[in-house]
């Protein structure tokens, strides 16, 4: 394998593996395909029911894309906001810890009964999930600068705000990278969280529909569109990441 086509084949490889071990899991114990279904029967209910899954898909995609946006967006400001105002940091600071320690999930009921059944909790659920982990990690790496570039900063008496564009921002872009990464693979929950709890549409409705109907192998087909969805999703927070770090850094 060339290194070049690793990140590309990897992927591919683990998901062959997975299939592999899924299939001969049924054949060996013989379970019951409403229990289990094979890969074959799931890939079936996924051609069978494709504009289904595709309607409910572009939904709960669009949720997810509009909430991961405005949450990263959000995280982004409070990180900056905190690292520029200390007054900001002994406010906000403690607010953000409360706020953490309650159970996000434990909030979706509340929303929906605020916010309705419609994408509106949906996207805020979303945008609760990924707040925290994006404004804490590009915080941090605000904070830790080398003590060779706050000395540097210190002996030119660089104003806070030029010392946050020129010299923080760029050396806490890789952390910004790895908030959007965990974001991508925690927005999708927020949005299912959100449809089991209360929608009309979207991959969870569907999902929670299909298995109150025994539907296993429409459910497990859903289940492998959103995980499909999330791999592609994070990747493309790995290229953004990567292209900031290249533009900016």
């Amino acid at each position: 394998m060339r290194p070049g086509q690793a990140p590309i084949l990897a992927p591919i490889l683990v998901a062959v593996f997975i299939v592999a071990v899924w299939q001969g899991v049924v054949w060996a114990t013989g379970v019951a395909h409403f229990i289990l279904p094979g890969p074959v029967r799931v890939a079936q209910s996924l051609w069978e029911n494709r504009l289904l899954i595709g309607t409910n898909a572009g939904r709960t995609f669009a949720n997810i894309g509009i909430g991961l946006t405005l949450g990263a967006a959000l995280g982004v400001l409070t990180a900056i906001n905190l690292a520029l105002s200390p007054m900001a940091r002994l406010l906000m600071r403690p607010f953000l810890v409360f706020a953490q320690a309650i159970p996000v999930f434990a909030l979706a009921p509340v929303l929906t009964l605020w916010l309705g059944f419609g994408p509106a909790s949906k996207i805020v659920m979303v945008v609760l999930v990924i707040y925290f982990p994006i404004a804490s990690t590009f915080f941090d790496a605000l904070m830790r600068l080398p003590p060779a570039m706050a000395d540097l900063a210190r002996n030119m008496q660089a104003r806070p705000l030029r010392e946050l564009i020129w010299l923080r921002l760029p050396h806490a872009l890789p952390a910004l990278g790895s908030g959007l990464r965990l974001g991508a693979v925690y927005a999708p929950f927020g949005a299912v969280i959100g449809e089991w709890v209360g929608a009309s549409n979207g991959l969870g409705h569907m999902m929670l529909m299909a298995n109150g109907r025994a539907q296993t192998d429409l459910m497990f087909a859903a289940l492998v569109v959103l995980a499909a969805f999330t791999v592609v999703l994070f990747f493309a927070a790995d290229l953004a990441a990567g292209w900031l770090a290249r533009r900016f850094g």
